[in-house]
């Protein structure tokens, strides 16, 4: 059915808990902020709205809260580049020791440790979050040179679904950018888009477990999500209640928020130890394909853009050491 240990990644989890502490602190903190200044704009609203009837109190109550909102999403949006950096690479970097069955710090150290490691890949957060959206470009093309999506999940009538299939196959790509990201820093590489590109060609030649164990870790993580979300419709809506004007939309809209934070402090990290296992196990021993080089970069013009960075990639210096100028160059 699939090809990672639930167990062995809930015991990654537990082995990184000052990890799963801090995911909770930033993105609950991310859930609460919209709440708290959402609150705040509809109860503005509220009482500028005192000024004309029911009908234009409410009205401006609503969009109080909506500017609030936006407001929230507007600041978290540029701070993406450093939640990446530190929240999310730091935690690939202590799951990567673990899997390689390297002893890693506890508490509070284990945090600063990871910092260290992800410094030393990714000088800048802009280098780091760079590779990442430029990888997941290159990833959905891969769905889409991928043939025979359909077979990969034998279930009878798939082949009259292939259109679907690929839109959720490019949902399930998600969960691979951060494996990646995890590539560069097992091998310890000093050229990041090098690296991207290694690990992009790996991921290319064995697109079918890789895709097969993302699309079921996709319905796992997305299905517990919607069960956090139901869970949450209640006192989602008891805190819409308490919102001055009563946002009719709150409640479902700050389910949405707890679920998805949930999703990305507890159940993400799960899906992403499991694929970081089977891209690892399914590698070993291998190198890039210079044909599935030339599909990607005939395919996505961002894979051209990795290689093209990766040519110009200059060694960078860390602590008085001068680096050596990217990875080994594939055949």
């Amino acid at each position: 059915m699939w090809d990672f240990s639930v167990s062995r990644a809930m015991g990654l989890m537990m082995r990184t808990w000052p990890f799963i502490v801090f995911r909770m602190v930033v993105y609950f903190g991310i859930a609460a902020a919209y709440v708290l200044v959402t609150g705040v704009g509809a109860g503005t609203g509220w009482g500028v709205g005192a000024f004309g009837d029911a009908d234009f109190q409410a009205t401006s109550s609503m969009w109080g809260g909506i500017a609030g909102f936006g407001l929230t999403a507007g600041i978290i949006y540029f701070l993406r580049e450093y939640i990446l950096y530190v929240v999310k690479a730091g935690h690939i970097a202590v799951l990567v020791e673990l899997l390689d069955g390297k002893p890693v710090p506890e508490g509070r150290s284990q945090i600063e440790h990871a910092s260290v490691v992800v410094k030393e890949r990714f000088a800048e957060t802009s280098v780091l979050f760079g590779v990442d959206q430029l990888v997941k470009g290159v990833l959905r093309a891969v769905t889409g040179l991928a043939q025979g999506i359909a077979s990969i999940l034998p279930i009878p009538g798939l082949q009259q679904m292939v259109g679907l299939i690929r839109a959720f196959l490019n949902i399930a790509v998600g969960l691979v950018d951060e494996v990646i990201l995890a590539y560069g820093i097992r091998t310890k590489a000093t050229n990041p888009w090098e690296s991207a590109r290694t690990a992009l060609v790996l991921y290319g030649q064995n697109y079918r477990p890789m895709l097969k164990n993302a699309a079921w870790l996709t319905v796992i993580t997305y299905g517990l999500a919607f069960l956090v979300f139901l869970i949450m419709l209640a006192p989602a809506a008891a805190l819409v209640w308490l919102l001055p004007g009563a946002w009719s939309a709150g409640g479902f809209i700050f389910a949405l928020l707890f679920a998805w934070a949930v999703k990305v402090a507890l159940i993400e990290p799960f899906a992403i130890a499991c694929m970081m296992e089977v891209y690892f196990r399914t590698i070993e021993g291998q190198s890039p394909d210079p044909v599935w080089d030339e599909r990607l970069s005939q395919a996505s013009g961002k894979f051209k853009q990795i290689k093209d960075k990766a040519a110009a990639w200059v060694g960078r210096r860390f602590g008085g050491a001068a680096e050596t100028r990217g990875a080994t160059p594939m055949a």
